[in-house]
């Protein structure tokens, strides 16, 4: 396997993962990987609904530590565990999620948009009534928004993820339609020394490439992007790693030699 670290995982820290953290560091062991980095979900402000409850996507950091650190320890001589998150952002939390990233020493951070506009586009309701490009160019349009507003983070997450749930998911997607915005999403990412996620996640919900597309990976690296992390974001363990070398492949197509870890923060490139 070329690509040996998964950086986006969840485990039972996470709202939506019932896997305890060392289930999921065994299955990576078993699999061949040489790092692991958990990102558990932090999301303030996720609104309240009967399949959400108030608090699900809120991260105890100082419980995920504790723990993390046990397990780091146990499996040293194993593999090399990382402590990471996955924000979610919105322009009104820029600052408390500032005070929660400095809270903690963390190896690193993944920015997200779960929501947008305070919708979650996982439910049909976010595409109801209107056009499925409409909704897509709204999705894009708020993490530019984000972008502008926040930046003490290191990739950001599968830039494209709003066509997982989309009525006809990636079909009928294409970069081309949103050039516009990815180019101001990528230029602005580059000029603040940010990187991107590739996560590979999508695959196993139908979609026919990874999230983001390989239209913009490409797009990325003629811009002069280098950074560039490999995530399964599985939360279970069968999940991890999963079409990493499906990753590796579409990365080698656009030009990518090496992909990227993390500790403490600073950035290591890894040939495939």
């Amino acid at each position: 396997m070329p690509i040996t670290a998964d950086y986006h995982l969840h485990s039972s820290f996470s709202g939506d993962s019932d896997t305890p953290m060392e289930e999921m560091a065994l299955a990576g062991i078993r699999k061949g990987l040489t790092q692991m980095c958990f990102t558990e979900h932090q999301d303030f402000d996720y609104p309240v609904s009967g399949e959400t409850p108030e608090g699900l996507f809120d991260l105890n950091p100082d419980s995920y530590l504790y723990a993390f650190l046990e397990c780091r320890e146990k499996y040293a001589d194993r593999i090399a565990l990382r402590f990471g998150a996955e924000l979610g952002l919105q322009p009104h939390l820029s600052a408390k999620n500032d005070a929660f990233v400095r809270a903690h020493e963390y190896d690193f951070i993944i920015a997200s948009s779960h929501l947008c506009n305070g919708k979650d586009p996982y439910y049909p309701a976010f595409y109801e009534g209107r056009p499925q490009e409409e909704a897509y160019r709204e999705y894009f349009e708020s993490i530019l928004e984000n972008l502008k507003s926040f930046e003490n983070f290191d990739v950001y997450g599968h830039l494209d993820y709003v066509v997982r749930y989309g009525p006809q998911k990636d079909h009928g997607y294409a970069y081309e339609q949103y050039q516009d915005i990815f180019d101001q999403i990528l230029t602005e990412l580059l000029q603040n020394g940010k990187g991107i996620e590739l996560n590979t996640g999508g695959l196993l919900n139908g979609l026919r490439e990874a999230n983001p597309c390989t239209a913009i990976l490409r797009r990325y690296k003629e811009l002069g992007g280098e950074i560039i992390t490999i995530g399964s974001d599985a939360h279970v363990p069968g999940n991890i790693a999963a079409s990493f070398d499906r990753a590796a492949e579409m990365l080698t197509d656009c030009g990518f030699r090496y992909y990227c870890t993390f500790e403490r923060r600073s950035v290591s490139f890894h040939k495939f």
